[in-house]
């Protein structure tokens, strides 16, 4: 008897893709974390003869690490990139929703206000927010730490761990991840 379903929820960007994979629970209807992983991407410090060479390679990266993490998982649960205000900014949002394009199991999509109401529940959740309420959710798991005066302090690349979490929580509540898990539950042996 299946009671859950394996997802992986991303947090993209260019420089960093934040990945939370999950299970959720179809009978109680709650997520559990099971493993947190931050890949992350830099401008190569050598020269190159194409700017965009190195972009190739950074979205390579990314799309190598969706697909591994993406691996035995029923749903992808994903933050859409909107918005920005250059034109570098707008390469790089073109670049996560390229990599996001070849996901290789079906993609539940959230926006960022939907994963920081389903977060904090504050429609302009700062990253210091979006951090304390992931790690208050998760205490036990594997965030980024650092030590400080003796003591294990949260480092900030936890946001895009924590983002998604919070991507996670919003994807399962989306008319989309309801119908996907209707189908799903169709094809699979639910008791």
């Amino acid at each position: 008897m299946v009671h859950e379903i394996r997802l992986v929820s991303f947090d993209p960007a260019l420089s960093n893709l934040g990945v939370a994979l999950l299970r959720y629970n179809i009978f109680e209807q709650r997520l559990v974390l099971d493993r947190l992983h931050l890949a992350k991407t830099e401008p190569t410090k050598t020269k190159q003869v194409r700017k965009n060479s190195d972009d190739l390679e950074r979205a390579r990266i990314l799309f190598r690490t969706m697909t591994e993490f993406s691996e035995n998982r029923a749903f992808a649960i994903a933050e859409i990139p909107v918005g920005t205000q250059s034109a570098r900014g707008a390469m790089s949002n073109g670049i996560a929703l390229g990599v996001l394009a070849g996901c290789p199991v079906p993609l539940i999509q959230v926006t960022p206000t939907e994963a920081k109401l389903a977060g904090p529940g504050i429609k302009t959740a700062t990253k210091q927010e979006m951090i304390e309420w992931a790690i208050g959710k998760y205490p036990h798991k594997d965030w980024l730490m650092r030590k400080s005066k003796g003591q294990l302090v949260p480092i900030a690349d936890n946001e895009h761990l924590a983002d998604a979490v919070a991507i996670a929580e919003a994807g399962i509540k989306t008319a989309q991840f309801k119908q996907a898990l209707a189908l799903y539950k169709a094809v699979h042996s639910f008791a």
